[in-house]
């Protein structure tokens, strides 16, 4: 093996997985990749596309742009060029060359096939049995990320009922009574509808005694909103008996947040609290079909650390795939993709529906488990820009602590069944 051929297989080894493999099998990939280059200003990859590929940056640089705007510039030879660019399929950047880019292109299936076959590394077996046991963890771990990379994950479907009441507000033409025969179509979404039309949220002067009256109360947009609302509880769901605890307990933070943001949308902002409070119960929505996947590979997620690291590294981009599949605006997109990024700042002059999940985030995150590292109020552009409306540290906490009682209806809401 000459010396440039070595000093290639050192640098596949810095990729990410590569570096599991042995140099046998590295050579191998060699012969069966594709060598590609892009000028200044070419596209590298497109988004949307499935092209079962993993791109891998050997030289030059990249600008990543998602549907919501959001650019990021990878270089070679950093940190982040050690993994594959845009993983995720179908596709969720548009990846173009800023410099002149050279890339190790793999067909996914290809690199899936050999590191099924990767040996546990030596050195790892030899640091003891604690040593075994990490490495066998990681190797279940990488392959549950192969799984991801070759569009094996399977996102949920939104339910029936919330695409076609969608699909009928969304017509011009469309009547109350119209969109009251695509809610009763689904006779228990029917009576969720009227009783929450019923509690102290929505109440008017008398109860509505049927779908069409709470259609007209609510207005069409309102019951949009809530019909996706009330039919997300049934995406929260897994077979396993362990992990449908997580998603019990993913599903009870989610309607805080929501609850959180309908408060902060309808006390600090001009935005529709129904729009705020779908937002936060989407803003984790990537996590659910890493648990639903989770099912496949009980070993690996019997250690908690394991599932709480997959959940916490793919959480906003699958989160993103999801929404994006499901067609929702950019604006809940953005929601998902940053709603644990507090240092984030949109470009926006007004406040906007990123704003109030991360602070609704930020708040239903005070006084729990998870409040160590969290940031000031004050060091969070989220809430300086909802602070323009007079929400200051303490008058944002006294607000939700009078709010109070709001945000418990809100959350009796969100339990109608």
């Amino acid at each position: 093996m000459g010396g440039q051929e070595s000093l290639q297989l050192r640098r596949l080894k810095d990729f990410q997985p590569l570096g599991r493999l042995t140099d046998d099998q590295l050579v191998l990939l060699a012969s069966r990749a594709e060598r590609r280059t892009h000028g200044p200003g070419q596209r590298v990859i497109e988004r949307g596309v499935r092209d079962g590929l993993d791109f891998f940056l050997i030289s030059g640089k990249v600008e990543l742009e998602s549907v919501d705007g959001r650019k990021t510039v990878i270089e070679a030879e950093t940190e982040k060029a050690l993994n594959p660019i845009a993983r995720l399929q179908p596709r969720m950047y548009d990846v173009t060359a800023v410099k002149p880019c050279e890339f190790l292109v793999i067909e996914q299936e290809i690199l899936n096939q050999m590191l099924r076959s990767a040996p546990v590394a030596q050195v790892e077996m030899d640091s003891g049995d604690g040593g075994a046991d990490e490495s066998e963890e990681h190797h279940l771990l990488m392959e549950f990320y192969a799984e991801l990379r070759s569009n094996q994950l399977k996102l949920p479907s939104v339910p029936d009922v919330a695409w076609k009441v969608r699909r009928v507000v969304d017509r011009e033409d469309s009547t109350a009574l119209d969109v009251s025969k695509a809610v009763s179509a689904d006779p228990a979404m029917a009576a969720k509808l009227v009783r929450s039309c019923n509690s102290p949220l929505y109440r008017g002067f008398s109860d509505v005694r049927n779908v069409r009256e709470a259609v007209v109360r609510l207005g069409m947009r309102t019951t949009r909103q809530l019909v996706t609302v009330f039919a997300m509880r049934e995406v929260f769901k897994t077979r396993r008996a362990s992990l449908q605890k997580e998603m019990e307990q993913l599903w009870r933070h989610s309607r805080e947040v929501a609850a959180l943001c309908w408060v902060l949308a309808d006390h600090a902002t001009r935005i529709d609290p129904e729009e705020a409070l779908l937002a936060g119960l989407l803003h984790d929505i990537g996590i659910v079909p890493v648990l639903v996947q989770a099912e496949h590979h009980v070993n690996l997620f019997a250690d908690e650390k394991n599932l709480q690291h997959a959940m916490s590294e793919l959480r906003a981009d699958v989160g993103c795939a999801v929404l994006e599949n499901w067609q929702f605006p950019k604006a809940f997109i953005e929601s998902a993709r940053h709603a644990e990024d507090w240092r984030y700042e949109c470009r926006e002059s007004a406040p906007q529906l990123v704003d109030v999940v991360i602070v609704a985030q930020l708040h239903s995150l005070i006084g729990s488990s998870q409040n160590a590292g969290l940031p000031a109020f004050d060091q969070v552009p989220a809430w300086r820009r909802l602070g323009e409306l007079d929400l200051n540290a303490s008058r944002s906490l006294q607000l939700l602590s009078e709010a109070r009682e709001r945000v418990d209806e809100v959350q009796k809401l969100l339990s109608i069944r």
